[in-house]
């Protein structure tokens, strides 16, 4: 329950003698304070708790990740000598950017008695000049992605595009000079982007980080130029990469030509050797070596 400023949970308990109501409050549940300087987070809870009530303080990250920042009436390892307890409240000494979150203040008194109430606490954080990518050179119908991105700023900044020194706006189709641009801005993640530039997306960009923290801060201005696509020079490079081929062509010629390059081994014909049977004489007292009926070499020649 809301009233004065006073934010409340309270959890019903049905005992013997009837409705009973256990309620937790703070008087602040949106705690804001700049960086290093010092806040409490308060808490009270109603008389049905009895004078035996536990009470117990987390804390959980932008991140999600839950510590106990109170445990059985201490502060933990992590947040001794940071933190201290009054009664029922917590005093931060001196905050950091790391404790941005969500601090639970949990109420407990025997079997079913329970109650709790959250605290937002916010560090304020100016923002820094943001780190930002433009392209140099896009080619015509190409997609173009401008980025732009702080990570000090608490609350986490939101962000700007200039587009010669003329603030962008989120709709295009609402302003008379962005009437004809197509792109899509984020102001969330710092994201620009076009989906198919033009000519006329060309021009000097720059990105702005805003928070109520601080003064809005921004990036170096950078000029995209949007180009068509070179059909002379790729053409030129076709005719470049001809002329080698060619060149090395004739340079394959002109070194066989000169012998630089080994010859073949011919091929020697292989040597035949004919026998020639000899002559068949009958002889009457020759008794020469021709008598005895056999066929002898008697010469050879080479083909």
């Amino acid at each position: 329950m809301f009233s004065t400023g006073l934010v409340s949970v309270a959890l019903f308990f049905l005992s013997a003698t009837g409705v009973r109501s256990f309620s937790v409050t703070t008087t602040n549940n949106n705690v804001r304070v700049k960086e290093n300087e010092g806040t409490d987070l308060t808490c009270s809870y109603s008389a049905d708790f009895g004078s035996s009530a536990r009470l117990e303080w987390k804390f959980k990250d932008i991140k999600g990740s839950q510590t106990y920042v109170v445990f059985d009436g201490k502060p933990t390892q992590p947040y001794a000598g940071r933190v201290t307890m009054y009664g029922n409240n917590l005093r931060i000494n001196k905050v950091t950017r790391k404790d941005n979150g969500v601090y639970d203040c949990e109420v407990s008194a025997g079997e079913g008695q329970f109650g709790e109430v959250r605290v937002q606490l916010t560090v304020m954080v100016p923002p820094s000049p943001p780190m930002c990518r433009i392209p140099s050179s896009v080619t015509t119908g190409k997609v173009a992605m401008l980025t732009c991105h702080d990570g000090d700023g608490s609350p986490p900044p939101t962000y700007k595009w200039y587009k010669d020194k003329i603030l962008m706006p989120a709709d295009p189709s609402k302003i008379a000079g962005f009437r004809n641009a197509t792109y899509k801005l984020s102001a969330v993640s710092g994201n620009l982007e076009y989906p198919a530039v033009t000519k006329m997306d060309s021009g000097q960009y720059y990105c702005e980080a805003v928070n109520d923290a601080g003064p809005p801060q921004r990036c170096k201005g950078l000029h995209m130029e949007v180009r068509d696509v070179n059909t002379g020079g790729i053409v030129a490079g076709v005719i470049v990469a001809l002329l080698l081929l060619l060149l090395l062509g004739l340079g394959i010629w002109y070194a066989h030509k000169k012998g630089y390059f080994p010859k073949k081994a011919e091929s020697k014909p292989k040597t035949s050797v004919v026998y020639q049977p000899t002559s068949l004489h009958s002889g009457d007292g020759g008794g020469g070596d021709d008598e005895d009926g056999e066929f002898k070499q008697k010469s050879s020649f080479v083909v």
